[in-house]
């Protein structure tokens, strides 16, 4: 496969980051992002933004108990990993990604300053003028930049209060010269912070396949094939900006859904926003300064036949402050086939899943409303399917 097709389609690892192809400028006051709404004196949240009663955070009556509850990650100390409590910290690791498909990473080597320029080059760009960051929207979904707004704009039946940059990063050479000049140092400070985020998912993922029992130690590194693969994998920076929303009970910043890759690495500010389904509740994370969240996607479940879970979690609208997160998403490059690990399989752990590409992925969504894990359960093997439903 040529290096241009390639590039042109690796890293599109969600649902949200697949559209009708359209390449036009959006021309509805509403593809022009929530923030241009706010800047023009929004008072009441537009129809478009309304959710159906049952599926309102305020009004359900699932949410309305826990809203307020705080969810308490797996807190993952990277630094340990490195020295002689690394068996234990893998041992955890099993256990948050098993248990949660969740955690907090801390003392993960990437500088406070590091960070600190990630956050102000991201909140730059979102207080450029609208007709600076109008250049860049576009419904055109091999763009190397895209701004936009919602979750899957093209096809979202009601919007979601989110405006959004996206950038593919790798190769960087290929995409650095197509990223926004504006703000200053833009370029330089989040090719910085990509090529670090880049480094730590390589390593995690190193680990976590130790701590599934697929490698057994640091001198097996770089053996496994899936390793050279995730080396020259995909990855896709996302600047998520959620203004303050007037009626933050009708709407959503993200509705609830699973990521698509292996694995995502979450930086938040301090304004409290995702929450995570958790024994059948939604919990709101507790941002950490300067961890991350990381979460495992839809890939690494596949990947590990079911032993570690790919997990609902959605976004919430607050009233009264800005809300800037950054993730950053990696996957196999595109032209690569996601399978359970054949070391993972036995008569006793059939295979869960089937052999799935971005094809496949792609053939999925674009003929439906992206909706929570529908494409993950479509991979699901029937047989499987049927003892989960005995089971239950």
């Amino acid at each position: 496969m040529c290096r241009r097709f390639y590039i042109e389609k690796l890293a599109h690892m969600t649902p949200a980051m697949v559209g009708s192809g359209e390449s036009d400028k959006p021309e509805s006051q509403y593809q022009k992002g929530v923030k241009h709404l706010v800047e023009n004196g929004l008072h009441s949240v537009p129809k478009k933004y309304i959710l159906p009663p049952s599926d309102r955070p305020g009004t359900n009556s699932e949410d309305s108990n826990v809203a307020k509850q705080n969810l308490e990650l797996p807190i993952i100390d990277y630094s340990e990993l490195l020295g002689p409590r690394r068996q234990q910290v893998l041992q955890s690791l099993a256990n948050a990604c098993e248990g949660y498909g969740f955690f907090q990473l801390i003392n993960h080597g990437i500088s406070d300053d590091v960070i600190s320029s990630m956050r102000d080059v991201s909140g730059k760009f979102f207080d450029l003028p609208f007709e600076q960051r109008e250049k860049y929207m576009t419904t055109d979904m091999s763009a190397p930049v895209r701004c936009g707004t919602s979750f899957s704009q093209t096809k979202d039946s009601v919007l979601c209060w989110r405006d959004f940059l996206k950038l593919l990063c790798h190769p960087l050479p290929d995409f650095l010269p197509h990223w926004p000049a504006s703000p200053l140092d833009f370029r330089k400070e989040v090719a910085t912070y990509a090529e670090k985020t880049r480094h730590l998912f390589l390593m995690l993922m190193e680990a976590i396949q130790e701590s599934l029992g697929i490698i057994e130690g640091k001198e097996t590194e770089g053996k496994d094939n899936i390793l050279r693969e995730l080396e020259d994998g995909s990855q896709m920076m996302v600047i998520n900006f959620y203004p303050p929303c007037p009626q933050p009970d009708l709407t959503l910043g993200m509705p609830p859904h699973s990521d698509y890759g292996f694995l995502t690495l979450l930086l938040q500010d301090q304004v409290e926003g995702l929450q995570v389904h958790f024994q059948d509740q939604w919990l709101t994370v507790q941002p950490i300064n300067n961890a991350f969240v990381v979460n495992v996607g839809d890939h690494l479940e596949i990947y590990s036949n079911g032993k570690y879970k790919s997990v609902l979690h959605r976004v919430m609208a607050n009233s009264k402050k800005n809300r800037t997160s950054v993730a950053s998403l990696h996957s196999l490059p595109f032209n690569c086939t996601v399978r359970p690990s054949p070391k993972l399989i036995d008569q006793h752990n059939p295979k869960r899943y089937a052999d799935t590409n971005f094809d496949t992925f792609l053939a999925y969504v674009t003929t439906r409303e992206p909706k929570r894990k529908d494409f993950l359960d479509s991979r699901k093997l029937t047989s499987v399917c049927v003892e989960e439903k005995e089971i239950k």
